[in-house]
């Protein structure tokens, strides 16, 4: 209905570019089978873990290869406790450096012959995003980047799903035996590759005209929309495939999308130690810059207007998470009004979002 009455105030011209996107978005939302969204992702109501292993051995070592075993419990829906043998290591590079976070993020490896007919069906190796400090404000860090992830996910299925945890850590090798923290599971590449039909690729780098346009635009917007500059849709890390902070995958017509994860270093996270790139001259990630490619402008008003059908959806997502405090939930809501703001008009897309775009692949490495 939202854009159907924002379509009557547009011109016909800037309406018309409009089309590719919700026809994208339209698509990706109908070529998922219920059989293809897997039973942990197709919930969002808060799960009750347990992690049983030798959790300050595991941050100790700081091994991102060697699997440790260990024991994971839930109890399901008909009341049963369900436990599952599996492998820990830590994963990442920012979060698993030592003086960044504590306690790293972690790769749970399940046994498939365990989880046949459980909720974690069909799962492998998952990536846990956990809590970095004890610090309470890292809490609020990791609610506000699971936020994120629901954020992308109501603007297109061409996005990682995200379960939330409250896992009970038992150290075997500590004195104090539990630690109650929160944490989220974050969607296998492949699931989401079957989801909506598409496939991982591993390369070097892609070239913008490579990728699908609306779908990149959208996400240069969303980016913008977290005041997040951490990341490159078409280049890699070194020793790693494309790209920083996307994961490539390739669609039936041969285009690219380039979907985007980690959201740590933005300013709707607004972690303490979030550092955007020097080179881009910002002391911290609350000033939103856009990095939208100038070939891809044509996409703005399209982009725009999925995130104001949105809103009422992205409000709701913030007030509705009853785990972060009321002040969180308020200066959340506050930054979300910064991004309305600053596309609210005409004038105003221009100057933030038309005006700032980047001509050069070689600038945004």
């Amino acid at each position: 209905m939202y854009i159907k009455t924002l379509a009557a105030r547009l011109p016909k011209s800037i309406w018309l570019l409009c089309a590719p996107i919700i026809f994208l978005l339209t698509w990706t939302a109908t070529a998922q089978s219920d059989d293809d969204i897997s039973p942990l992702f197709a919930g969002d109501d808060l799960l009750n873990v347990k992690i049983i292993a030798p959790m300050a051995s595991i941050m100790f070592e700081r091994d991102d290869v060697n699997y440790v075993p260990g024991t994971f419990q839930y109890l399901a829906t008909d009341g049963r406790s369900v436990e599952f043998d599996i492998g820990l290591r830590l994963r990442g590079n920012f979060r698993r450096q030592r003086n960044v976070c504590e306690f790293a993020p972690l790769r749970i490896n399940f046994k498939k012959s365990q989880v046949r007919e459980t909720l974690f069906a069909h799962q492998d190796k998952l990536k846990l995003v956990t809590h970095c400090q004890d610090a309470r404000a890292y809490q609020g860090n990791l609610l506000r980047e699971y936020l994120a992830y629901r954020v992308f996910n109501n603007l297109t299925d061409a996005s990682f799903r995200v379960r939330l945890l409250r896992i009970t850590y038992v150290d075997t090798d500590s004195k104090v035996r539990e630690t109650v923290k929160y944490g989220f599971l974050i969607e296998q590449k492949d699931r989401l590759a079957q989801r909506i039909h598409a496939t991982p690729v591993e390369l070097k780098r892609v070239f913008v005209p490579d990728l699908q346009p609306a779908y990149t635009n959208l996400t240069s917007l969303f980016h913008y929309f977290l005041g997040d500059t951490d990341f490159s849709q078409i280049a890699a890390d070194p020793d790693d495939y494309c790209c920083h902070n996307h994961a490539l995958f390739s669609s039936e017509d041969g285009s690219y999308f380039s979907i985007p994860y980690d959201f740590d270093m933005s300013g709707f996270v607004d972690a303490a130690y979030a550092d955007p790139r020097k080179r881009f001259d910002l002391r911290n990630p609350k000033p939103r810059w856009y990095r939208g490619w100038c070939t891809n402008n044509g996409q703005i008003p399209a982009s725009v207007i999925v995130f104001d059908e949105k809103r009422e959806e992205i409000y709701a997502l913030i007030n509705n998470l009853e785990l972060l405090s009321r002040y969180q939930r308020s200066s959340l809501t506050r930054f979300v009004d910064t991004y309305y703001a600053s596309v609210k008009t005409t004038k105003k897309i221009e100057k933030n979002l038309v005006k700032d775009c980047k001509e050069s692949d070689e600038r945004r490495l």
